[in-house]
């Protein structure tokens, strides 16, 4: 996972690009607490686990994946039975 700093608020999450369509998230604080749009729907008493994305940080990784920054990366699963570790996730 790679740190990025949302171009909104400048909340840090650890971001994983898998494909276009498929970015893996991980939150190192509270989001109502450090995000300007979950706070804002926390506050309307709409809390985090119904808020699907955060749009702003959303943009800031697609122009990250975009120019560069951060890098699509491929997944990998344990093949049961197999003497290889792993193989590409496809």
């Amino acid at each position: 996972m790679q740190p990025i700093e949302c171009g909104s608020c400048g909340n840090r999450v650890l971001v994983e690009k898998f494909s276009p369509t498929h970015t893996s998230t991980q939150w190192v604080d509270d989001a109502e607490s450090n995000c300007a749009e979950f706070r804002a729907q926390a506050e309307k008493g709409v809390h985090s686990m119904y808020v699907r994305t955060c749009y702003s940080l959303r943009n800031t990784i697609d122009e990250a994946v975009e120019n560069g920054t951060i890098a699509e990366s491929y997944r990998t699963v344990p093949v049961a039975g197999s003497t290889q570790e792993v193989r590409s996730y496809t």
